[in-house]
């Protein structure tokens, strides 16, 4: 009995880490299209569309901007705050455009919305070890 938990418990184990892993590639993909494709045309409305896309259709990102209310306004007014002190690409890093792809970073800007933006700029670059 104790073994058929075990081996059932293991294998949830499993399957949540299969699924977990499929939807980290799914954004680190996602995020690197998004930087290579708007990275010489940072002003076009279309990625913000897309930031926001994202942020509403992940369920982990779409509970964030529902606690803090996080709009498409929003994420536009901190994305250009992020732009000012952080406009440079590392590796397959753009903070202005990666930020918003993940938990933590996601809540700490929109916790954060009227912040200077060095401050939001030099948390963000902590976040991503730049």
């Amino acid at each position: 009995m104790l073994n058929t938990i075990l081996l059932i418990s293991l294998g949830l184990l499993t399957a949540l880490f299969i699924l977990q892993m499929r939807r980290s590639l799914k954004r680190s993909t996602l995020v690197n299209s998004l930087i290579n494709e708007y990275i010489d045309h940072l002003e076009d409305p279309a990625l913000i569309d897309a930031i926001y896309a994202y942020c509403t259709s992940d369920w982990r990102l779409r509970r964030i901007m529902k606690r803090y209310g996080g709009t498409r306004t929003d994420i536009e007014t901190l994305f250009q705050k992020l732009l000012v002190w952080a406009n440079f690409r590392k590796g397959r890093r753009f903070v202005p455009i990666s930020a918003f792809f993940f938990a933590g970073s996601l809540a700490y800007l929109l916790r954060n919305k009227d912040a200077e933006p060095k401050k939001l700029a030099m948390k963000m670059m902590n976040f991503f070890h730049i």
